[in-house]
Order: structure tokens, then sequence, then C-alpha cells
């Protein structure tokens, strides 16, 4: 069996009550380990080795070359075992091992080492007073941080929160999603392999409403970083007021819009929206799951999508070869196909897709599907699905097509189709989100911030904007007589 426990205080533990909770693999439906189910005296116990390391500087104390030694060592780790943290993925909640290899892992990586680089590039501020004096503005690490991440990029979404947390020299205590926890348990061995001190990064597997609402309320957490979904977010921050008003920074969820306008190039917008809506199965938290398209070039851009969505057949996710991956669990499946009933039950046209799909009589999997006719009407235009659906709506005008992206909640990002400088940079103004891909869509670089606003939520990832998240500003004010 694959290692499920938690591990804290530098070691690996069950949990206390002796709880533990299957990890099924969702192409096969067949148990691969027992995961520890941890609940509130595991959180105490993680808080307690965290607040112990923190305080007695173990960690944050170590000169800056040291911490960067050590987590570009992690860094250097996760690459020597990325066969394996790929393969971990795709059987735990059925990432093809392809995209780890190519995507997840090797961007997990960089995510350590790059904070680790940036670890010796933080400063003071000395800032303008009247004299006599002078004033210093510092920032301090804000000591035990809670990371809760979710299961469509459990290695990437855990080292986009613990990186920067403990580059500004925090200790952690990580909450993977219950769907999907073994990376993150492997990801603890090896950081202690690299010489990251015990205590300093502790992970406790469990469920949301136990180990997450424990963390969530904990008195001892000074901060807490939450990706997830945007109902989930906003109950973190009810606990944060209920305990001690820790920073909660919500990464949350989205329905972002893709706009097509009849200027752009058609294959290279099918290839980027296909990519932007079935990539990790949809399961992605700015997919561009929205199709807006002039009304032009809508029946040529539909064609071309559907033939894009049928090349895409499922396979198993441990094979090399395969490029489309079962969805995490059986569960999940069931909650797309719903999603995709009540949509033509309202009226919209199923194009491509739409059904389950198993492998040797077994397996969670969804065929790509695109739904046209879908209008603010309808619940599918607002809802997040968290799967390989599209939903196509078409338009008439650069006024209607701002319009409709901006109606709705969220706000994580949006894609702009076109070959008109103008109007690309009029969009990017226009449109309410935190990202804006023009004549591309979903790239990502470690020097950009990612999230979004409105109901997408407030949280930033990567950058080093992301270090403000995990740090207090702290002024010192000098008499000079």
């Amino acid at each position: 069996m694959l290692e499920g426990r938690a591990f804290i205080d530098g070691d690996f533990r069950d949990a206390r009550s002796g709880a533990v909770f299957p990890s099924i693999n969702p192409a096969t439906d067949r148990e691969i380990a027992a995961i520890a189910d941890c609940g509130a005296e595991d959180v105490d116990d993680a808080v307690a080795a965290a607040r112990r390391s923190f305080e007695d500087g173990r960690w944050r104390r170590l000169p800056p070359r040291e911490r960067k030694r050590i987590l570009r060592d992690l860094s250097e780790r996760m690459l020597a075992e990325a066969r394996d943290l790929a393969l971990l993925e795709a059987v735990d909640m059925g990432k093809p091992v392809r995209s780890g290899l190519a995507v997840d892992v090797p961007s997990a990586a960089e995510c350590i080492a790059w904070y680790g680089e940036a670890i010796d590039k933080l400063h003071d501020a000395v800032v303008p007073v009247d004299a006599p004096g002078s004033a210093i503005v510092r920032r301090e690490p804000a000591g035990v941080v809670a990371a809760i991440v979710p299961w469509n990029f459990p290695l990437l979404m855990a080292c986009w929160k613990i990186a920067p947390a403990l580059a500004a020299g925090n200790s952690v205590v990580l909450k993977p999603s219950e769907r999907a926890s073994l990376s993150a348990i492997r990801l603890a061995a090896l950081a202690a392999r690299a010489g990251l001190p015990p205590g300093v990064l502790n992970v406790v597997p469990g469920r949301g409403e136990t180990a997450g609402r424990a963390l969530g309320l904990h008195m001892d957490v000074d901060c807490l970083a939450f990706t997830g979904s945007t109902a989930v977010g906003k109950r973190f921050l009810a606990y944060s007021a209920a305990s001690n008003l820790k920073p909660v920074w919500p990464e949350c969820g989205g329905k972002s819009a893709q706009i097509v306008f009849p200027d752009c190039d058609p294959e290279l917008a099918a290839r980027g929206i296909a990519n932007g809506i079935f990539f990790n199965q949809g399961q992605v938290c700015n997919a561009g799951s929205r199709l807006l398209v002039h009304e032009d070039v809508r029946e040529d851009l539909l064609r071309r999508l559907v033939a894009h969505a049928e090349r895409l057949q499922p396979g198993d996710p441990a094979d090399p070869d395969t490029r489309y991956g079962a969805v995490v669990d059986a569960a999940h499946c069931d909650g797309i196909l719903a999603a995709i009933d009540r949509a033509m039950g309202e009226g919209a046209e199923l194009a491509a897709g739409g059904v389950r799909i198993r492998l040797n009589g077994a397996g969670s999997f969804v065929a790509p599907t695109i739904l046209d006719g879908v209008s603010p009407a309808m619940g599918l235009w607002h809802g997040e699905v968290f799967g390989p659906v599209l939903a196509v709506a078409s338009f008439r005008d650069e006024a209607e097509a701002v319009r409709l992206a901006n109606t709705g909640v969220y706000g994580m990002a949006a894609g702009v189709w076109t070959s008109d400088a103008a109007r690309a940079r009029r969009l990017a103004d226009a449109l309410r989100v935190g990202m804006v891909w023009i004549n591309t869509y979903d790239r990502h670089a470690m020097t950009t911030p990612f999230g979004g606003v409105r109901q997408s939520g407030f949280g930033r990832d990567r950058s080093l904007h992301a270090l403000g998240t995990y740090t207090t500003l702290k002024t010192i004010w000098t008499h000079a007589a």
C-alpha cells in the first residue's frame, strides 16, 4: 500500500482515532491506499509542532543562503522522483501521467526553487519621515500558516502555497483534499530528506468538515490560504470571524469566458479553446467553460471544436500515451453528467459528448462535451461544473460580448481571440476578471500572479506578490536627538 499517514513534527503517524478513508483509482475503481482521516486532535498536534518550530527559529532564523539551499534541494528531489509523483496523481485523481510529467511536477519543482531564490532578495524599506529620526518598514513571517488545497492539481497547488510561506520564514500545516492526498504526503517526506527541520512542514490529510474546519477555527493559526470552491471559501472567512481574525486568502471558483471575434485565426482559437476546457478533464478553476462567439463565425468554430472534442479519447491515466484521463471520482462524474442533463432540460443542444465512458467495465470518464445554445437564463451559464463541459453562446457586437462575459458572480479569467490590437486592449480593460489572455489561453509563469476577483476570491498565488500573503508589516521608528 502507498503511504497515507499524516506527517507531523518530522514523523509519519496514524490519525489519533485510527480512522482511515480509501483512495480509489478513478480509472479502475480499485482502492490503492488507506489515508489517515485526521481530526481536530491531529490538527492540534500539527499546529503545536508548527508553533514550536516557528518560535524556536529552527527555520526562520536560518541564514537565507541555508534556507535557499534546502528549498533548491527539495526542488531537485522532486524532479528526480518526477515519474513517481506523476504516477501518484494518475492513480489518485485520474490525471494523465503524461500531463504530470510535462506540467505538474516540473511546475511544482520550479515553484519551490523560484521562491528559494527569492529568500535573499527580500529587504526592509527605509521610508522618508520628518526629522529627527527614521522609520523602517519590515516584512516579518506571519507565523503558523494553514494551507488548504484542492484535488485537481494536488502537488502544484500545495507548492504554490507552501513555497512562498516557507520562503517568508513561516511554519506550515498543509491539508490536502481527501480526494487526492498522496502527492502531498510524499512531498513532506521529500522535504524532510532535503533538510527541512521537523515541524516546519506538517501534512494532515482529512475531510474538510473535520480537519479543514479545525484549521479554520484554530486560535493558534496565524494565516490561512485556501484554494477550492466559493462556498467553502466563504466558510473559511466565517471561521476566521468566529475565531482569531486570522487573515484568510481564498482563491475560489470560476466560469471563465472565451470571446471569439471574426478576425481571429479560427484554428488557433479552436485549439486554445479546446485545451482551455478539456485540459485536466475540465477540472481547472480558470477553465474557459463559456464560449462567446460572434454569430458570423459560430458555425465554423463549433465544427472545429467538435472535431477537437471527438479526437480526445479517454484512456488509462497511468499510460504515458494517454492525453485525456478520468475525472476525480464516481461522485464527481455523476455530478457532471447531472449538470449536462439539466442544461439539456433547459434547452441547450448537445453538440458533442455528454456521456460517461468506462474502460474495461470500470472508471469515471466523461466524454469531452459541448453544449450549444446556452443563455444567461440557464443554470449552466452561472454554475461551475468543474468538468469537461463547454457552454456555447453567440453575440452580435463587442458591447454585447463584454456584457455577457461579465454576467455572473465569478471573475477568474477570460480569453479574447482577435487580430485587432485596439479591441483586445479595450476588452482587457472592460472584463472584470483577474487574468486575461489574448490569442492564447491558460499561459502561466512564476513571475505573474494567479487569482481572480469578485466571488472567485481575492487570494493570489505565484510571483513576488504572493509573499505578502504570508507576511505581516512592522514599522520600526528610531528617534535621533
